[in-house]
């Protein structure tokens, strides 16, 4: 391998932004794994010398009687120039130039080598990839393909498949699109840059892009849920007390969260102020002046959310949707009912954790019987018909009813 082909390679490397010495580095180790292979040894190495154009190859020959058959053997006379000990079959320390191993090991180690470069190029623009992960990016639909659309970002070609797609968005060739970066991805053409408008990452950027407050870390993003396409809750506080968090989300006029919506195609968007205070944040995730009173369970995250009979159905929302994000949003298991749901419940749960002994008109001989007959609380009363309790032995009728009119307002 003389000067010129050494530096044809290190041209391609130049053009690939590798520096000389990762160029040294690939360049040895490829020749000196062509060359193990060929000289069935592990016992070699190689020297490069760019500015003479020169490499070779350091290895043990071994000395032979007569002219030598191999590369790995040298003549017994040419071996006592160096040394007149030495004897066939000693081994002795031999610097062959590259070009005496033939065309064709050059031309493999040629190939091996733009390889390793090629390779080494993709490393690096993984590395530089990698960094832009999480990004957000612009750019311009420039065509359609059975696994997603083919968008142009600039640098790289990149591919929004169909499952980081919102599913009632829809492009053509040539329309704006924004994104984030989602994922770099080794194929057999090279790295693919993924895109992605369906993860709740890109509606951080989205915020980020539009909100300077958010920049400046003076309004944080504490929480966010999304149901791509339908509708995102967006939790965001302040710690700075002059700063309202919420206003600076929504813009004077909401200006700036309708250009935010404007991007997501008329996707509902909540921005949620959060507090440290649960019943406040739960309010606040449902939304502004639903909700009457919250009723945090003693044991697990569970609330109890009392609204206006005219606003239960907003509450909850379209399929459940609301509801589901906030419980989402709070890490709560959220039940929105109306008073007169939340007084049946209550009266339920009293019924049930209260004994057959403790309702009005249940004296200890008629708590017996009803105790013998498997009546142990006040909602198995409650449940139960006056026939029913009628057929209890040594209860009439007069006294079924008046159990029964007891259970209902106990």
């Amino acid at each position: 391998m003389g000067l010129n082909l050494l530096s044809s390679i290190e041209e391609f490397a130049r053009i690939k932004q590798i520096d000389r010495s990762k160029i040294a580095t690939i360049i040895r180790e490829s020749l000196e794994s062509t060359l193990e292979k060929k000289l069935h040894t592990e016992e070699l190495s190689v020297e490069i010398n760019f500015e003479k154009g020169e490499i070779t190859a350091n290895l043990m020959a071994t000395v032979v009687e007569e002219t030598p058959l191999n590369l790995g053997e040298i003549s017994l006379e040419k071996a006592r120039e160096f040394s007149e000990n030495i004897e066939v079959d000693d081994e002795i320390p031999l610097k062959i130039p590259i070009t005496n191993f033939g065309r064709k090991t050059i031309q493999a180690a040629r190939q091996s080598i733009i390889n390793r470069i090629k390779e080494s190029e993709s490393d690096k623009m993984q590395v530089d990839y990698e960094k832009q992960k999480g990004e957000l990016v612009s750019g311009v639909v420039k065509k359609i393909e059975y696994n997603g659309y083919i968008v142009n970002i600039g640098f790289t070609d990149a591919l929004l498949p169909t499952d980081e797609q919102v599913e009632n968005e829809f492009y053509k060739s040539g329309d704006y699109i924004k994104t984030i970066i989602y994922d770099i991805r080794k194929e057999k053409k090279g790295l693919r840059v993924i895109l992605s408008r369906k993860r709740s990452e890109f509606i951080v950027k989205l915020f980020e892009s539009e909100i300077p407050e958010i920049i400046e870390k003076q309004v944080i993003i504490k929480k966010i849920v999304r149901e791509p396409g339908y509708r995102t809750k967006i939790a965001v506080y302040s710690k700075n007390s002059n700063i309202d968090a919420f206003g600076s989300c929504v813009g004077q006029n909401g200006v700036r969260i309708e250009d935010i919506k404007k991007e997501l195609h008329g996707e509902r968007i909540d921005v949620v102020e959060f507090h440290e205070n649960l019943e406040e944040f739960i309010k606040n995730s449902l939304g502004t002046g639903l909700v009457k009173r919250v009723y945090l369970a003693e044991r697990g995250r569970f609330a109890q959310v009392i609204v206006e009979n005219d606003k239960k159905n907003i509450a909850i929302g379209k399929g459940g949707k609301n509801v589901k994000l906030a419980a989402k949003l709070t890490n709560y298991k959220i039940d929105v009912l109306v008073d007169s749901e939340y007084e049946e419940m209550a009266a339920k749960e009293r019924r049930v954790t209260s004994k057959i002994f403790e309702l009005d008109g249940v004296s200890q001989n008629i708590g017996d019987v009803l105790y013998k007959a498997g009546y142990t609380s006040v909602q198995d009363i409650h449940e139960s018909s006056i026939e029913e309790i009628c057929n209890i032995e040594g209860i009439g009728k007069k006294t079924a009813i008046k159990l029964k009119e007891s259970s209902k307002n106990f």
